[in-house]
């Protein structure tokens, strides 16, 4: 599935993305949420890395620290929720 870039960050949901979501019902629906959750927060995490490695502000390096582990754990606990969907077929 593709997630694309909008705006030159990675993991913003595209149209097409947001389109599927919205006309998704059901388990189909959990699941997209997810995928594309799982995508935005990975973004997250690499912007939150670069500011880690290239940051001068020492409050908003510690910040972004935060970031990475809260949204590494965010997107551990959505991959477990993905393997617990029922298969739908």
């Amino acid at each position: 599935m593709d997630h694309g870039e909008m705006g030159g960050m990675s993991g913003m949901m595209s149209q097409e993305d947001m389109t599927a979501l919205e006309e998704a019902q059901g388990t189909e629906a959990a699941r997209l949420y997810l995928e594309q959750m799982t995508v935005h927060h990975e973004g997250a995490v690499e912007m939150a890395r670069d500011q880690v490695e290239q940051g001068q502000n020492p409050q908003a390096v510690e910040l972004a620290r935060q970031v990475v582990e809260d949204q590494e754990a965010e997107i551990t606990e959505m991959e477990q929720m993905l393997q617990e969907l029922p298969d739908g077929s």
